[in-house]
């Protein structure tokens, strides 16, 4: 019986410590060209803030570590209102090609920054009512999936988190190809967090007006 006493401590002392070298990096996907609205919508103001700048900083309240935000189209508009040592800003010049360009720029930032984080979640920055306690519960439903997506209107989508098992499939990712593609073809491996306002979105100018 003392042997068994002794060690427990120990036992729990190893399984904290395995759980808090875990690192989720988070790419906040914001290359597009807002062709749509007219105009760059990561610049549209909402409550004080841009809704890129409410992206950033719900990012950073996570505990997902590092932040990778991927501009594109209209980056000299844009990349002067989000500077700041909190985060890491990557200009993707592919941005035209599509969706899959930011990604694969995304994923290769979060390796190259922090090569020991072993998952990341996707994230857009026009989705207004993500806030970070949705980002931590995809991040502590990890351990039941290697896919953990936000669930809403019936569909499954962003914000998205992978574990690193998936990177190099990331990062094979072509044209307007997004991360719904691996969602598809791993529905096993999915796992769900409710989130009933993810189906809000900023696409045009009645959508921002609705907002």
């Amino acid at each position: 019986m003392y042997f068994l006493y002794y060690f427990k401590p120990c036992i729990v002392y190893i399984t904290i410590l395995t759980h808090f070298n875990e690192m989720t990096g988070i790419i906040i996907l914001a290359a597009g060209s807002s062709s749509r609205l007219g105009k760059p919508k990561q610049n549209l103001v909402y409550k004080g803030q841009t809704l890129l700048q409410r992206a950033i900083a719900t990012a950073a309240a996570s505990v997902c570590n590092p932040v990778i935000v991927v501009l594109g189209a209209n980056v000299q508009m844009i990349k002067p209102t989000i500077e700041s040592d909190a985060i890491n800003i990557i200009h993707n010049p592919d941005w035209q090609e599509g969706m899959a360009s930011s990604i694969r720029s995304g994923i290769n930032a979060v390796k190259k920054i922090e090569p020991k984080a072993d998952s990341v979640i996707l994230m857009l920055c026009d989705q207004p009512f993500v806030g970070a306690a949705l980002l931590d519960k995809l991040v502590q439903k990890k351990s039941a999936k290697g896919i953990v997506a936000s669930g809403y209107n019936d569909i499954i989508g962003a914000p998205v988190l992978f574990d690193g098992v998936y990177f190099d499939e990331l990062l094979l990712l072509k044209g307007q190809e997004g991360a719904k593609k691996l969602l598809l073809k791993y529905p096993d491996d999915v796992a769900t967090v409710p989130f009933p306002l993810g189906g809000f979105d900023i696409d045009t100018m009645e959508d921002y007006e609705k907002l």
